[in-house]
């Protein structure tokens, strides 16, 4: 039970999600083993938005022209009060979970690497949890409950502000698992534009008369060059990385059609601009070297993820209320030999939670949410699902994610949140912290949308690749029933 010295409403929500830890792994658990690649998370949306309809949020799917994204919204007035996450995988990171070596789901097959299975488990819960204290105690508001498609690919949520579903909003709060429980505020992850290359030629053979052809693989292979000599004069933070996405068919034919997929990243929203601009120039001399057309499709453009100082103060609140889990030898073991397996300092399982220290460091990485952020006020919950210091986006990344370190991590994530709301329908005090350090956080940045204002989101994204393995992979699905009591 929930400490008898909190506030009922805090108090109800804390024992709604403790009491329904069942329901929290088996979100976290069947998403894992959907293991659904970015714009193709079929089997994910409908699991979320069918048990958040059940508990009587009303569903809008398919919004923004993404087929598994959604808005789920319950009650009504203000303060609008916005959660999202997202509920992605990647591709051959398929890993058994519980294991401490390499091994498998599916061979060569998509998985869960870092954790958006929690993302999804935490979200929903966390919001059932703070919906369930709404009718309970009359609090008044309104919650919405954002379903982010594509976090991998940087895909969704620049959509949705673009198209207005954040117009209405007072304040967002985002989860994401990790390895502590912790909130920060401050300039968090980088801005980037990712997109397409395409260069097109003229066939011919390769040995009986390659003089006819105008070849667009070489027109990808010297942009490629160019680009690794602009890295010399690119700023200490900026980062430019690709794959080839279409080389051709075969050696003795030279390829008409090839395709480049980059994504250029720097600190600020124009920065990024910055390095694509000089991407797309590199492109057009490598066009023109090779008597190739090059035509560019961007895929994703984000602003870099800022979070908000008066909503970090209150999810820090919360999390030094819930507090760590309590976790058993057997798991503080297996935490320290998979540290040791992916070659990472063996330091185990946190033990407390890390105390809010601002602004943070700016890193890196990108986030989809980064235009939510400077939309609106915006708060993150991190909860301790995974392991400690392993690397994403690789096996060790995903061989927690199914286990009782993962379920007791989302269970201290969701009650974060729920509480985390709670107290920001319950005082409007908070509210306005959130949005006067915001008003001084952003000064007189105006947000524009990075994404072209025509641009539609590309639904057939991973279509391909996820229906090869979907049949394979649904012998692992979960078969528990998912219920809230």
């Amino acid at each position: 039970m929930a400490d008898s010295n909190l506030a009922p409403e805090k108090s109800f929500v804390f024992d709604f999600v403790d009491r329904n830890a069942k329901a929290v792994a088996t979100i976290g658990d069947s998403v894992f083993y959907f293991g659904e690649l970015g714009m193709q998370e079929v089997e994910s949306a409908r699991l979320m938005t069918e048990t958040l309809e059940n508990e009587g949020f009303s569903v809008e799917r398919g919004i923004s022209g993404f087929p598994t994204g959604f808005c789920a919204t319950f009650g009504s007035g203000e303060p609008v009060i916005a959660m999202h996450t997202e509920y992605d995988a990647n591709p051959n990171n398929s890993q058994a979970s519980g294991e401490t070596e390499q091994k498998n789901i599916t061979a060569y097959g998509p998985g869960h690497c870092e954790g958006h299975n929690c993302n999804a488990a935490v979200m929903v819960s966390g919001a059932v949890a703070a919906k369930r204290a709404m009718e309970e105690f009359g609090l008044k508001g309104t919650l919405k409950v954002f379903g982010a498609p594509g976090e991998e690919q940087l895909i969704s949520r620049p959509y949705y502000v673009r198209d207005g579903w954040f117009d209405d909003v007072d304040v967002a709060i985002h989860d994401h698992i990790g390895g502590d429980m912790s909130t920060v505020y401050g300039l968090t992850h980088a801005a980037a534009v990712s997109a397409y290359f395409t260069f097109r030629g003229e066939t011919a053979h390769s040995s009986t008369a390659p003089w006819r052809a105008r070849d667009a693989l070489d027109g990808v292979v010297l942009m490629d060059m160019g680009m690794a000599q602009f890295r010399e004069h690119m700023e200490p933070d900026m980062r430019a990385h690709r794959v080839i996405k279409d080389g051709g068919d075969q050696p003795n034919t030279i390829p008409a059609k090839a395709t480049v997929w980059w994504t250029f990243r720097a600190p600020t929203a124009e920065g990024a601009r910055k390095v694509f601009e000089q991407g797309k120039k590199i492109a057009e001399g490598a066009a023109m070297m090779t008597n190739t057309e090059v035509e560019i499709e961007v895929m994703s453009a984000v602003w870099p993820v800022r979070t908000n100082q008066g909503l970090a103060e209150v999810i820090q609140g919360n999390l030094e209320l819930v507090g760590v889990p309590e976790w058993t030898d057997e798991e503080q073991a297996f935490a320290e030999k998979l540290q040791r397996a992916a070659d990472v300092a063996p330091e185990g399982l946190k033990t407390e939670v890390k105390p809010l220290l601002g602004p943070t460091a700016q890193r890196a990485p990108s986030n989809d949410c980064g235009d939510v952020s400077w939309k609106v006020p915006m708060g993150r919950v991190g909860f301790p699902s995974n392991v400690p210091n392993v690397p994403f986006h690789h096996w060790a990344g995903g061989a927690a994610l199914a286990t009782t370190i993962a379920h007791k991590g989302s269970v201290a994530g969701a009650k974060t949140l729920a509480g985390t709301v709670v107290d920001l329908l319950s005082n409007p005090a908070l509210v306005k912290r959130a949005k006067d350090t915001f008003a001084e956080e952003i000064g007189n940045v105006v947000y524009e949308p990075l994404i072209p204002a025509d641009q539609k989101p590309p639904v057939d994204l991973n279509r391909e690749m996820m229906e090869a393995f979907r049949k394979p992979m649904s012998e692992h699905y979960v078969k528990e029933k998912l219920e809230f009591v």
